[in-house]
């Protein structure tokens, strides 16, 4: 039941269809049938024709009619009013003054958060007020559907209106929806592009702001200067500074020279590539519009894209290793360099030994954060190594001290660095124990695998880890199985904990579950798996559950495979577990 997404800038899987069918316009009074009452399956581009038609439509009536015109939208079964489909109106101080929940209405909701703490109507209003040549536009955010828990993506369409008295509203409406679609798209870069224009180079930093516009799903702005360095690419930070003009693709498309070669034509342009999305380094074929837009005295390409739907994707590259066979190669070598010490390292050296294959090789630090030993590069030796980070801003060497410092002394840490020869960041896990050697100086000693492939044996070790971390810190340790930086939150798996009761404890992935009962919570079978999680690890101690569940960014039911178990801390009972979606093969 437990959904696993990444949030932040690595944001739910979307996709969007470029079908002629999908590309209709809706003139008429009816709601068009590609939008059932679920907001589940409908054809994208239909509705957000008709999303926009309706906002429009309803504006006219405000321009005409003014206020009056408000209880022809109130009416229930009407165009303005059906399913999850209505028309809401602000006036620009953020008083709701129509909406279809009674409850929403005559309060100011200027701050009005999404789950993820995005100000909802602050960026409705920046959407038809921002850009005085636009008044119009889209803002997503992520809500739960009427009557449910689990929150959607949902995207608005707002415009700016002025009624005959001279009164200003914002007039919108929105639909659940959890692709990215072109329409979005080209919103976005416009949108940056009048931000741009207004501000120059201070607006970049809008483009950073979870909370702000310009971070969706996993779509992000990108903005290249004319001899083709990136200057700002919030989806990949390690790109940012380098000259990408002759950087290729996975089937050997200069992408960036073709960018520029379109824009010199047009102002605008789409243009389709291999590309991996935030948090992924395998490309899939991408579609993005670029434009030219004036900074200074000269110009910038400023862009966005989507991900094809069901397109193809590059092959992953991944060593044949489980996490068993890391966990039990990093202990083989914690007990050599307990015997010997130092005196291992030339073996741990040689290449094509059974310490020395491939991408799999030891690295040793000693517990100041000093790197002493690493088999691959050994160039890298005697770095003071505790503060860095990964491509994601995550603390990976404060990670591993920390790991060692714990009451085990070992577990895995997970964070993202690009492969020998790659740009893209990749997963990468390793593990770490932490060793004493004869001297009786401790070290940590650790081995990674880039894209290692998620098994049972990995998800036990994130309970078992983050079980011994409440049993140690108590509820004290809640904090650190929350941080979206930590060792207990990658790709899309975290760690959660429930009350025997069922109130949900922790949960960095959907933090709006915190303090809510999900006990009569039911999987897409109708099995109710949070009783069913609870009533396991409090009769068995711990073990496993199978579930249907829609896998993160699709709307596709998926099985998902949980563990849980049983911890006591202090007198209080928690149930942690974690989840993955096995592969198929």
């Amino acid at each position: 039941m437990r959904t696993c997404i990444f949030f932040g800038l690595i944001l739910g899987t979307f996709f969007f269809q470029n079908s002629p069918v999908n590309a209709q316009t809706y003139d008429g009074p009816e709601q068009p049938a590609g939008i059932p009452s679920t907001g589940v399956e409908f054809m994208e581009q239909d509705s957000t024709n008709y999303i926009k038609s309706l906002v429009k439509d309803a504006a006219k009536m405000v321009r005409t009619q003014g206020e009056v015109a408000f209880e022809e939208f109130r009416k229930p079964e009407s165009r303005w009013r059906k399913g999850e489909t209505y028309i809401f109106i602000l006036d620009k101080e953020g008083n709701m003054l129509l909406h279809a929940d009674p409850e929403m209405e005559d309060k100011n909701q200027l701050d009005l958060k999404d789950v993820n703490g995005k100000p909802i109507i602050r960026g409705l209003l920046a959407a038809a007020t921002d850009l005085p040549e636009k008044q119009e536009g889209w803002f997503h955010y992520q809500w739960p559907v009427p009557d449910g828990l689990l929150p959607r993506w949902k995207s608005s369409f707002v415009q700016l209106v002025r009624a005959p008295d001279g009164k200003e509203y914002v007039i919108g409406s929105g639909m659940y929806n959890d692709r990215m679609e072109k329409e979005f798209v080209i919103d976005m870069v416009e949108d940056a592009a009048g931000q741009i224009k207004k501000e120059g180079k201070a607006a970049f930093n809008k483009l950073y702001d979870p909370a702000g516009p310009f971070l969706v799903k996993d779509t992000y702005i990108f903005i290249l200067d004319t001899t083709g360095v990136e200057l700002v690419n919030p989806g990949f930070r390690n790109l940012e500074g380098r000259n990408l003009m002759d950087l290729k693709d996975s089937e050997g498309k200069l992408l960036v020279q073709e960018m520029f070669k379109a824009v010199e034509k047009d102002s605008t342009a789409w243009i389709e590539y291999m590309w991996p999305k935030p948090g992924d380094n395998r490309s899939t074929q991408k579609a993005t519009y670029v434009r030219k837009v004036p900074l200074g005295d000269s110009w910038v390409l400023v862009g966005a894209g989507v991900y094809l739907a069901d397109a193809p994707r590059t092959a992953l590259k991944r060593e044949m290793i489980t996490p068993a066979d890391l966990k039990n190669f990093v202990n083989d070598a914690a007990n050599k360099l307990e015997e010997e010490g130092e005196k291992a390292f030339p073996e741990f050296r040689s290449k094509d030994s059974r310490w020395y294959d491939g991408d799999k090789y030891l690295f040793v630090w000693n517990l100041d954060g000093k790197r002493i030993f690493h088999a691959a590069d050994s160039t890298l030796e005697g770095k003071i190594v505790n503060g860095t980070k990964d491509a994601l801003g995550r603390p990976y060497g404060k990670m591993f001290l920390e790991t060692t410092s714990s009451k085990t002394g070992e577990g895995w840490v997970h964070y993202m660095f690009p492969e020998p020869e790659d740009i893209f960041p990749a997963w990468k896990s390793s593990y770490i124990k932490r060793v004493s050697f004869p001297s009786g100086e401790d070290h940590l000693v650790g081995s990674g695998i880039y894209n290692m492939k998620m098994d049972e044996f990995l998800i036990e070790e994130m309970v078992h880890q983050a079980a011994a971390l409440i049993e140690d810190q108590r509820r004290e340790a809640f904090d650190l199985l929350r941080d979206k930086k930590g060792p207990f939150y990658f790709m899309d798996t975290y760690i959660f904990v429930t009350s025997p009761d069922g109130t949900e404890l922790v949960n960095p992935g959907l933090p709006s579950l915190e303090g809510k009962n999900l006990i009569d919570m039911k999987d897409l079978k109708g099995n109710p798996v949070v009783k069913d999680e609870i009533a396991l690890a409090m009769e068995e101690g711990s073990g496993w559950l199978e579930m249907s569940w829609f896998k993160p960014g699709t709307n596709t039911p998926a099985t998902k495979m949980t563990f849980v178990k049983k911890v006591q801390s202090n007198g209080d009972t928690f149930i942690v577990g974690s989840g993955y979606y096995p592969e198929k093969d």
